[in-house]
């Protein structure tokens, strides 16, 4: 950068007179030439945020600020040369720029208005719009202290709080994947919040990969890829979310892995969420698969019965003027066990539909409001699966099931399976018991009741259980 000279000139209110002219009267004129030569999206990604800042008389040099060193370095690589000839074009007595940072509060003493043709009008808001505000597309609701950590997604949980805590981190980039539902993009957006309560001037870009394959296309068709590239490279948190969808799309993959490449390169952080692991998308590029599992791969399973519960607990406790009774909670939480989404939508329409209707919730009223959507919810599990499961975890035959053995082994087992069809299946106990080598139903019943209270006081037992759950529900 320029020394600064003993001749600096400020600029006033009315602005400094420059050989017959003023700064902010040209300032206006080369805004206006620029925005119409390079384009509105480049324009107003890069050059509308420039400051007018000091003029020094010494050299007839006036300053340009930009409110990052980042945005600095790049105008002054891109348009320094186009910026100081416009100046000289205008006629006003300056003969140089200084493209230099803000610092603190902006060094920019004017910054002039830019004429926006009529014509032009929508496209400019569009981009505007489209101009990466720190934090403009994070969701306000999701954050940490909304997230319900549990056994199912405990390691993604840590490892986001990690990342947005904005110090030194072991990983990059982060790969979250989980099913539909199940939490992917409240931990993106809650990464994004917390990095900006640590590093409030950051600036933080949430995609979803469609819209950044859309994104990519229009600045093709623009012929404005280098804007596009700038934007998202200038992140300091970039996350692009269901990267599965880039699958296939050769042209759109070469610009992400360069964009990958650019953000781990320069020691910027990244996150990915995706449906499934990086070695389980398919139709992705092998160099991209390899850059994604460089870092933490941290998946969320499907959330558990205790998790669902946790979240529905907290959601109802948020509810205002309305009494929710624990065994609708309970009911839900049970019964809507694969997506956590639907389950959160299935407790606001019982609310909703109590409140218009003036009717107090009850386990009848949530039963006759989410009729069709605890039918679709309801996983078909058979006994038949639930043997197969059982003999698989504990490593027995499946002729155990329906033999006479005793030993703990297999009698064990067999009580969980048991207790399993009973919980989750709509078969009767004589059914249950015939199942399982023409049992009395008081077998069944007391076998149930065995794991039951085994559940309680024996933590290996009860981990089992809840672990045949999630695989039969998932």
């Amino acid at each position: 950068m320029k020394g600064e000279g003993s001749s600096i000139m400020a600029l006033g209110g009315d602005g400094l007179a420059v050989e017959g002219t003023t700064l902010a009267q040209a300032w206006e004129a080369v805004r206006t030439g620029l925005r119409r030569d390079c384009g509105a999206r480049t324009f107003d990604h890069w050059l509308k945020p420039i400051g007018l800042g000091r003029f020094r008389a010494a050299d007839a040099t006036v300053e340009l600020v930009l409110p990052s060193a980042f945005m600095a370095r790049w105008v002054e690589s891109h348009f320094s040369e186009r910026l100081a000839l416009a100046w000289r074009a205008a006629n006003c007595g300056v003969r140089a720029v200084e493209i230099v940072a803000g610092e603190g509060e902006s060094r920019a003493v004017y910054a002039a208005p830019v004429e926006v043709p009529a014509d032009e009008a929508p496209v400019a808001a569009e981009a505007a719009g489209a101009a990466p505000a720190s934090g403009s597309l994070l969701d306000p609701r999701f954050t940490f202290d909304t997230f319900v950590a549990g056994e199912a997604n405990a390691l993604a949980a840590n490892a986001a709080r990690m990342l947005g805590e904005g110090g030194a981190v072991l990983f990059n980039p982060l790969f979250i994947h989980g099913g539909t539902g199940q939490g992917k993009t409240h931990l993106m957006h809650a990464i994004g919040h917390a990095f900006r309560s640590h590093n409030p001037q950051a600036n933080i870009l949430y995609m979803s990969a469609e819209k950044f394959m859309v994104e990519f296309v229009s600045a093709m068709r623009a012929k404005d890829t280098l804007g596009f590239k700038a934007r998202l490279r200038s992140a300091d948190l970039l996350m692009i979310d269901d990267i599965q969808f880039i699958a296939g799309k050769g042209s759109t993959q070469e610009e992400f892995l360069h964009t990958v490449n650019e953000i781990m390169t320069s020691g910027r952080r990244l996150v990915i969420g995706a449906d499934r692991s990086p070695q389980a998308l398919e139709g992705v590029e092998g160099r991209i698969l390899s850059r994604l599992s460089m870092g933490l791969v941290a998946d969320i399973k499907p959330a558990d019965h205790a998790l669902r519960l946790a979240i529905l607990q907290r959601k109802a406790a948020t509810v205002q003027g309305v009494t929710i009774p624990e065994d609708v909670i309970e009911m839900l939480a049970h019964r809507i066990a694969s997506n956590i989404r639907e389950m959160e939508g299935a407790l606001n329409r019982v609310v909703a539909y109590g409140q218009l209707n003036c009717r107090p919730i009850d386990i009848e009223f949530a039963q006759e409001v989410l009729a069709d959507v605890l039918q679709a919810s309801q996983r078909r599990v058979t006994i038949d699966e639930i043997q197969r499961r059982v003999c698989a975890h504990f490593n027995i035959r499946q002729n155990d099931m329906v033999s006479a053995r005793r030993a703990r082994a297999v009698a064990r087992p067999r009580q969980i399976a048991m207790y399993l069809a009973k919980r989750m299946t709509p078969r009767s106990l004589p059914e249950i018991g015939r199942k399982f080598g023409g049992r009395d139903h008081t077998t069944v019943i007391y076998a149930v009741r065995q794991i039951e209270k085994l559940r309680e006081s024996d933590i290996d037992i009860d981990k089992d259980v809840r672990s045949l759950i999630r695989e039969l529900e998932s």
